[in-house]
């Protein structure tokens, strides 16, 4: 076993080592490519933009592969360095009961995630978002965030850890697929609730001012077929100088979310083409088609780690004293983290097909491809976007296509559909 185990530990790492090589080629690439804006996009994303582009994409990188290094330390520490054995036996030396037991295991382990990676986080936003004046978070804004954020993980982590837990115990043969329904019941019922319990408690929502603009946004997604309650403005200028927009809710709680740092950048008709291409992911069911899809893969999960979870080789491989079901789901999710980010490339491409297919009914249904460029283009800027990503960074990382990518392939489109009489949505 302790070869078996010292051949996983080479698997992870290399595949620790690959992330790293990803991260220096794409750094690698920009350098070598962002000499100069684009023709069609001189004008507005110039020298300054293709230098403040790159300090920030380096910094970003940076601090991010510290973090990774940084988890991948704890990851070898407290999986093969013992310290889940001791943990685990120290839990179940309180002889609590299955569900009692099994949640105090995962709710210590995240209070104690959140702590080893709050200097990141802090460093994240105070230096580097500050840096490049995307912060406007104080110091308070961001302390009741995070508290908030914390009680609601806890809550959420309680329910899931317990409903799961009581599952497990409750119909041990077969736990898996009972599992397996109520998470996606969770999760559905999360985002039901979302627009009216979760989302308030960090932003104020406020309905748009310009009436004009609010009826027209109104009259836009009804020639869609969609029923929108509300166009509403987030006050996300509170906390960042990002841009975005988005649909939230199901069924009567869809909303059409305007940050107000979007209103403040975009003309009606760039606000008009971005909620086209919202409206085109509920017109061509995505979200519907992401959850079957996430469903699926989480079903095969929870099928195979339920037979990796009922014998004794993930607790004899990693020497675990007390084979407890909380210690070998750990195990299997640290089998999960890795077999996901190899899977990327394959979860990535079906989300950037989504992401095309959302483009062409932008163009198509809003007859104003132009109109979706520039929307592109200020966004990249708002964000200091990488517009020249490496291609196999992007590929295991990018859910949307690269923007100069997307810029031609919108152009292509359009271009296709002036030459056909009485083009429709596709």
């Amino acid at each position: 076993m302790k070869t078996a185990l010292v051949v996983l530990l080479c698997v992870y790492l290399g595949l620790q080592a690959f992330r790293y090589v990803l991260d220096c080629l794409n750094l690698g690439y920009v350098r070598r490519r962002a000499h100069a804006a684009a023709p069609e996009l001189a004008a507005v994303l110039g020298r300054e933009f293709l230098d403040r582009m790159q300090l920030y994409l380096g910094e970003t990188t940076r601090l991010g592969m510290i973090a990774s290094g940084f988890s991948t330390l704890a990851a070898v520490v407290f999986l093969f360095g013992g310290i889940l054995d001791t943990y685990n036996s120290w839990t179940a030396s309180m002889n609590l009961p299955f569900v009692v037991s099994g949640w105090l295991f995962f709710i210590l382990l995240y209070l104690a995630w959140e702590l080893l990676t709050l200097p990141f986080t802090l460093y994240s936003i105070f230096h580097i978002e500050q840096k490049y004046g995307f912060n406007t978070m104080t110091c308070l804004v961001w302390l009741l965030d995070f508290l908030k954020g914390v009680v609601l993980s806890l809550l959420i982590l309680t329910a899931v850890a317990c409903g799961g837990l009581a599952l497990v115990q409750a119909s041990p043969g077969f736990w898996w697929f009972w599992v397996w329904c109520f998470f996606l019941a969770f999760t559905i019922f999360i985002t039901y609730i979302a627009p009216y319990v979760i989302e308030p408690l960090f932003n104020t929502f406020t309905p748009v001012e310009d009436g004009s603009l609010k009826e027209a946004i109104i009259v836009l997604a009804s020639t869609a077929g969609i029923k929108v309650s509300r166009v509403l403005k987030m006050d996300e200028s509170k906390r960042s100088r990002h841009t975005n927009a988005y649909f939230t809710g199901v069924g009567r709680t869809k909303r059409i979310v305007l940050f107000d740092t979007l209103l403040e950048t975009m003309t009606p008709d760039e606000v008009f083409a971005v909620l086209a291409h919202e409206i085109g992911h509920w017109k061509r069911h995505h979200l519907l088609k992401g959850l079957l899809l996430t469903s699926f893969v989480s079903l095969v999960f929870f099928f195979c780690a339920s037979h990796a979870l009922s014998g004794h080789l993930l607790d004899t491989l990693f020497a675990i004293r007390v084979a407890t079901f909380p210690a070998k789901a750990v195990i299997a999710g640290f089998f999960a983290g890795m077999l996901s980010f190899l899977s990327a490339p394959v979860m990535n491409g079906f989300s950037r097909r989504l992401e095309r297919e959302a483009d062409r009914f932008s163009c198509a249904f809003g007859g104003n491809g132009e109109a979706m460029i520039n929307a592109l283009v200020k966004l990249s800027k708002d964000n200091l976007s990488n517009l020249y990503p490496h291609p196999l960074y992007a590929l295991f990382h990018y859910s949307h296509p690269p923007v100069l990518e997307r810029i031609a392939y919108i152009r292509a489109y359009c271009e296709k559909d002036r030459g056909r009489p009485g083009g429709t949505p596709s």
